[in-house]
């Protein structure tokens, strides 16, 4: 499914817009050396993270977008970055667990 896609079927809140793309599955955690070992490019990565360092995570990874869940915001300095970067950015309310789980069982 592309990110456009992903982001009308779950309703998500758009914080910053990237290149629209295929997913190629998701994932979620919040260690960014764990991110940075098992995400594969053109993920959603579901986190609470909402710093620089992950949109920078992001962006070496190539990862498709990123979801920031519990209602997290992005600082501003990792906002501007991601829309430099041209990376999706979005926030939803739900918990990293509902959010995934409602992926997963739409992708398999």
């Amino acid at each position: 499914m592309k990110i456009s896609e992903f982001e009308k079927i779950f309703n998500l809140k758009c914080l910053s817009y990237g290149t629209d793309r295929q997913l190629s599955g998701g994932f979620c955690g919040d260690l960014l050396s764990c991110v940075m070992t098992n995400a594969k490019a053109d993920c959603a990565w579901f986190t609470v993270m909402g710093n620089i360092n992950s949109v920078a995570v992001a962006s070496l990874k190539k990862i498709g977008c990123i979801v920031f869940c519990q209602g997290i915001n992005i600082d501003k300095e990792a906002l501007e970055k991601a829309k430099e970067e041209n990376i999706f950015v979005f926030s939803t309310d739900m918990t990293s667990f509902e959010i995934c789980g409602k992926f997963y069982n739409l992708i398999k």
